[in-house]
């Protein structure tokens, strides 16, 4: 029981759980700034660059792929912030026009180019693929301190590893600037903050961590931990260092309750098959959500909902 455990559930486990607090941990900044929709918006440019890279390397390696997507993912961040500040419109309206554009000519860059007749692994970028981190040599608790077995850990465990660790350092490093653009812009500009470069700054970010879960996780999860931990936080605390310490807590019991539930749920009350962990994570993510906004403390009839540093 130990030995499947380790060997089957250890590694995608540990995978969501990193990337549910760190999607969770840039969300509260992104629903401050009413950008919750970027998750989003990059999940769909994600077509493009995985067909781009396919047609330019002639390979449907992950790395490749991963990369083509992450390419796309910038230039559409550095598109919204063009059509935000050129086109003077809101973030929701630049965001919306850029990803559906991007989004568009993916598909007919897909099929000018004939590359639809290839089976390019999108639906891993959708869905994920978490079932599939299978960490073969870990037979025993020893496992973990034994350096062999832990070099055939699957390789996305490392990649989100490093990328949540990028993430920590960014947010402790830029938090004053984070902090004052989020409730202040203007004050921001104001004492040379700079709000511009620290906003392009987060979406890279915001970015950088949505293209490494793809993967494994696939943007089910990443667009729903991008919002949901951080909105339901939102509705628990007026400040935002309580707030942050709530999204991550929900992150957490999203993560590792909702990876329990796909795989063992249907089979307590009596149906032999498993459900999808991503799409279960994000569901319970969800359900918090709502929770919150039947009871949390926070919650504005009026939809005002303003919060301290």
């Amino acid at each position: 029981m130990m030995a499947d455990f380790l060997m089957l559930s250890l590694a995608p486990l540990v995978v969501a759980v990193i990337i549910c607090l760190t999607c969770a941990l840039l969300g509260n900044f992104l629903v401050l700034r009413r950008q919750s929709l970027i998750g989003d918006a990059i999940s769909h440019v994600a077509l493009p660059g995985i067909v781009a890279s396919f047609l330019i390397t002639g390979t449907l390696a992950a790395s490749a792929m991963m990369f083509g997507a992450g390419v796309a993912a910038i230039v559409t961040v550095a598109l919204i912030e063009l059509i935000k500040h050129l086109g003077r419109v809101e973030s929701s309206a630049a965001m919306g026009v850029a990803f559906t554009s991007i989004f568009a000519f993916g598909v007919l860059l897909l099929e000018w180019h004939g590359a639809s007749g290839v089976h390019l692994d999108v639906e891993h970028a959708l869905y994920g693929n978490l079932e599939s981190l299978i960490w073969f040599e870990g037979q025993h608790w020893s496992s973990l301190f034994d350096r062999e077995a832990l070099a055939d850990l699957p390789p996305q465990l490392a990649r989100v590893a490093w990328v949540g660790l990028l993430v920590v350092i960014f947010v402790i490093v830029a938090w004053r600037p984070l902090v004052v653009g989020s409730f202040d812009p203007a004050f921001a500009a104001s004492i040379q903050a700079r709000p511009v470069l620290t906003d392009l700054a987060l979406v890279i970010m915001v970015a950088i961590a949505a293209i490494a879960a793809f993967e494994a996780v696939g943007s089910i999860i990443v667009i729903a931990m991008f919002i949901c931990p951080a909105a339901a936080a939102r509705l628990m605390t007026d400040h935002l260092g309580q707030q942050i310490a709530w999204s991550q807590a929900f992150a957490l019991i999203a993560a590792v309750l909702g990876y329990v539930l796909a795989g063992y749920g249907p089979g307590w009350i009596g149906f032999e098959v498993s459900l999808s962990a991503a799409g279960m994570i994000a569901s319970v993510a969800g359900l918090i959500l709502l929770l919150a906004c039947l009871f949390g403390p926070h919650r504005r009839r009026d939809g005002s909902q303003p919060a301290n540093a």
